[in-house]
């Protein structure tokens, strides 16, 4: 039997709650299906300890993905962050072997959101996090939603050199191509998975293996083919990446393995890793 592809998850939040009653079986069931290595994506200040806390526990098991911190705050809470949080954030920069700053970006989703007051104080977050991984030499994992146009311009205007990913793709070919000319990789989820994604297969297709990343966003972004239904949220994990991996070959017409080499070492490049 064919040893499964070494895969690595880019963006988790397998520190929350969600995972608690079993987070050590679902290490180990995704290193059985290949999952190699992940990404500890932080959100909000008050997560910080359990996320620091997961990380130490996933790489103090045997046979499971080694853990990479990635703290940062996410522009969807703009209303739980305080100025003392950025400051929270750099010492845990200082204290904590850190592999990126992440999630940090722009969303726009809500209507409140988008009011100048809100969103001026979502880019003076993002712009200050930027420098923050401009200071420590991280690269940045990004949410971007309902505002690719801004979040460019203003990675740009910091010509923010370091790259990283543009976590859960939503934007357009252009806009893809766009990020990926200032050094990021996209990250591709579960909604590959879904044929109706077509904005998404649009994307991917267009840019090619060579500028992509895996990622699974659990608990969220659950794949098509794991979901039990409509009516009830089916939590994803880490373990069903190499179905996001089976998408994007689907979508790309590549084969798996060959597919799988090229993302690892994408994903190595994305965050500054070495193998």
């Amino acid at each position: 039997m064919l040893k499964a592809p070494a895969l690595l998850d880019t963006h988790t939040h397998f520190d929350v709650p969600d995972f608690d009653p079993d987070r050590e079986a679902l290490a180990h069931a995704a290193r059985q299906a290949g999952v190699e290595g992940l990404v500890l994506i932080g959100f909000v200040q008050e997560r910080f300890a359990d996320l620091i806390r997961t990380h130490h526990f996933l790489n103090g098991l045997d046979n499971a993905p080694r853990s990479y911190l990635a703290p940062g705050l996410h522009p969807f809470y703009i209303e739980q962050h305080q100025d003392s949080h950025l400051q929270d954030l750099e010492q845990l920069l200082q204290s904590e072997p850190c592999a990126a700053i992440g999630e940090i970006g722009l969303d726009t989703f809500l209507k409140e959101h988008k009011q100048p007051e809100t969103f001026a104080r979502q880019r003076r977050f993002f712009a200050a996090q930027l420098e923050l991984a401009r200071q420590h030499q991280k690269p940045a994992l990004l949410h971007i939603r309902k505002a690719h146009a801004e979040a460019l311009q203003m990675l740009k205007a910091q010509r923010f050199a370091l790259g990283g990913i543009a976590h859960a793709f939503s934007g357009g070919v252009e806009e893809a191509k766009a990020f990926v000319k200032l050094g990021f990789k996209i990250g591709v989820t579960g909604q590959i998975t879904n044929p109706n994604a077509k904005k998404l297969h649009a994307a991917v297709q267009a840019l090619g293996a060579a500028h992509l990343v895996l990622e699974t966003d659990c608990p969220d972004m659950t794949p098509f083919c794991c979901q039990r239904g409509a009516e009830q949220r089916t939590r994803n994990t880490p373990a069903n990446l190499p179905y996001v991996l089976q998408g994007l070959a689907h979508s790309l017409q590549i084969d798996e393995r060959q597919l799988a080499r090229q993302l690892w070492q994408n994903s190595l490049d994305a965050l500054h890793l070495t193998a």
